[in-house]
């Protein structure tokens, strides 16, 4: 009997002297008893399964050809099984595919979103969610670049190399193969194909044809990995952006999760594909998760198990999107090619780890689970703590879905924390990730905007909330991470003057004039809290903003002081992973102390000449007032109180100067 050499427990060696090696097939001589690559006597492993007795070459002399087996039925994975009508049929065959064909199914117009590619925006999504599949009917507007639908199966050896060595889906057996990409192409030009042979994993983002093609901006916008994966990681980064799918006519892959819940987009270059689409609500989910691990699988359909299978075709020059969790079978109703991609997002969080932990019940094998999906959940933690604490510095309310999506990574990080579980876990925790500092920080963090939550919102004071929140291109797309985010706004917002500073201060003191004692007793204590707080320094002041002047002014208790501290060095500061809680605290003690010590300390000191000046303009415009000739005696106490954007901007630029 034909045989692999994997099932040996001796070294095995080809005549050509080379050792067994995983990723090249062998095959034993029925007669001999010697092993050879598949290559070596041109024999796929594909076709190996269809050989009864091997006869090598030299024995093929004497003995003659190998022995094939006999086909006995068209509805069995294993076509050699007596065909007494009593076995059901299973999926992928012959038999199913006529069947399938023929079965009546809900129109995916009920559920599916048609739009222009314009139309499908990172905000479009953070508003209204992905939920539910997606069809851009054309390639305008998506930021998508492909080669023309001339590109040939031809084409693809010629940019990615014969010599690939390919996963090939032997459809009629759902079985998987390898192959050399040229035999691949040798079989797709054949008219005459005695199986059903299909490629849907061929990624070729290492290969010349990567230039050829750009994957949707959504795609890239929302992608964990484009965004968040460091280029000094010691994980080698994950290449599942770019696939080349190549099926000839009835090909056929049965119901799937794709691989960590991943959201995935489909185009269809030349041919057509009919996808059918199942919702994962939590029944459904359950459904698939008892059918993926029940040993009658391939004899049941599972679109027979569900209130809904949906029916989706898509044509040349179609894209399709289908978000995360989506239970999805792809039928190739005629011969096709498609390119799609992979990848994860904050939209879906929750959904794509309850899919990772089916996954792992399931005991998915390593090849088939997206490539450190552990590490990267890691690196997204760290990401999304910097960016919810910026939201809430700059006085902005995160959106609920980032909100539920941090909760829900939270609760998974935890989870591979517990002692039974850490040492299956530990290897894909990131070099420089504390992780229980991390856990500890995105638990203080969630816990306050929870609190936020519950409170109502002010509508007076600086720490008031503005009536519109950041725009999700600022605040919380993964595509502009702290570096992005810092530099954007450094662009965007204006750091007061010294001169705004100290016209802020003087309408304070012209407004004291005019107070009552107990009025001015009051303000005091407002204007003691409102500048008087040991801000921590902003993570988003680029270094230069502490370098551009030699003067720099402050206010402390309402007065205006010369700043000759030094810039930060402290980098801790400016990290996720900054001191804990307790040492912030001592270091904005420490920092408040030296502040006044240094007021009192230039206020003793000869600065007379720098005070004369303002002291004379001060009893100028106190002397004004008193005699109602003042021009600033019309300053409208509505216009220190409103909370508007643009105030509450300026005040909390405050932070910068402290």
């Amino acid at each position: 009997m034909a045989g692999a050499a994997a099932a040996t427990a001796t070294p095995v060696y080809c005549v050509c002297r080379e050792p067994y090696d995983v990723s090249r097939f062998m095959i034993e001589c029925d007669i001999c008893k010697d092993w050879f690559h598949g290559s070596c006597v041109k024999v796929e492993e594909h076709h190996a399964v269809d050989i009864d007795l091997y006869h090598c070459p030299n024995c093929a002399v004497l003995h003659g050809l190998s022995l094939m087996k006999k086909r006995r039925n068209w509805h069995r994975h294993d076509y050699t099984e007596f065909d007494d009508g009593s076995k059901p049929v299973q999926a992928g065959t012959r038999t199913f595919v006529k069947q399938l064909r023929a079965r009546s199914f809900s129109s995916a117009d009920e559920i599916i979103l048609k739009m222009h590619g314009s139309q499908l925006t990172q905000r479009y999504l953070e508003k209204h969610g992905f939920d539910v599949p997606i069809m851009v009917p054309k390639l305008d507007g998506l930021g998508l670049r492909l080669p023309p639908p001339t590109f040939s199966v031809l084409d693809v050896e010629r940019y990615v190399g014969g010599d690939k060595v390919i996963d090939v889906i032997d459809v009629a057996r759902q079985a998987d193969s390898k192959m050399k990409l040229h035999n691949y192409i040798k079989y797709f030009m054949n008219p005459h194909r005695p199986k059903v042979l299909n490629v849907i994993s061929l990624e070729f983002s290492d290969t010349k044809m990567s230039e050829l093609v750009e994957v949707p901006d959504i795609a890239t916008k929302l992608s964990w990995v484009e965004n968040y994966w460091p280029d000094d990681s010691v994980f080698p980064k994950p290449f599942v952006q770019k696939y080349c799918l190549m099926g000839v006519q009835d090909s056929y892959t049965d119901f799937h999760i794709d691989f960590g819940g991943t959201s995935v987009w489909y185009h269809v270059l030349w041919g057509e594909k009919i996808f059918y689409l199942i919702k994962p609500t939590d029944e459904n989910l359950a459904l698939y998760e008892s059918w993926s691990s029940s040993v009658t699988q391939s004899e049941v359909y599972f679109g027979d198990k569900v209130d809904k299978c949906y029916k989706c075709v898509v044509k040349q020059g179609h894209t399709l999107f289908v978000p995360t969790g989506w239970i999805h079978a792809v039928l190739t109703s005629q011969d096709c090619m498609a390119f799609g991609g992979n990848f994860l997002h904050n939209l879906n969080i929750g959904m794509q780890l309850r899919c990772y932990e089916m996954e792992k019940r399931l005991k998915t094998p390593d090849l088939f689970k997206f490539p450190f999906f552990e590490a990267i959940c890691w690196f997204v933690a760290k990401n999304l703590l910097e960016t919810l604490k910026e939201l809430r510095e700059d006085g902005f309310q995160p959106q609920n879905f980032l909100v539920q999506g941090v909760k829900a990574l939270l609760s998974a990080l935890k989870l591979w924390m517990k002692k039974e579980l850490v040492t299956e876990h530990a290897f894909e925790i990131p070099d420089n990730v504390r992780p229980g500092h991390l856990i500890k920080e995105l638990s203080k963090v969630i816990r306050s905007v929870e609190e936020e939550n519950s409170k109502p919102v002010k509508t007076q004071g600086i720490l008031g909330m503005c009536p519109v929140s950041r725009s999700s291109h600022e605040a919380t797309s993964p595509h502009h991470s702290r570096r992005k985010v810092r530099k954007l706004r450094d662009h965007t917002t204006k750091v007061p003057s010294n001169l705004d500073i100290l016209e802020l201060h003087t309408r304070e003191v012209l407004k004291r004039l005019e107070m009552s004692p107990w009025e001015e007793d009051i303000a005091n204590s407002k204007l003691n809290g409102r500048f008087n707080k040991p801000f921590q320094p902003s993570s988003t002041v680029p270094e230069w903003r502490t370098k551009d002047n030699d003067l720099r002014l402050l206010l402390s208790n309402g007065r205006i002081i010369r700043d000759e501290r030094r810039p930060f060095t402290d980098r801790s500061l400016y990290t996720a992973d900054s001191e804990d809680e307790d040492d912030r605290t001592r270091s904005k003690k420490t920092k408040t102390i030296k502040l006044e010590d240094q007021s009192s300390g230039l206020e003793e000191q000869g600065t007379a000449d720098a005070q004369k000046p303002l002291n004379m303009f001060f009893e100028s415009v106190k002397s004004e007032l008193r005699n109602g000739s003042s021009e600033y005696s019309d300053i409208s106490d509505s216009e220190e109180s409103e909370p508007d954007c643009t105030t509450q901007r300026g005040l909390r630029a405050q932070r910068y100067w402290l």
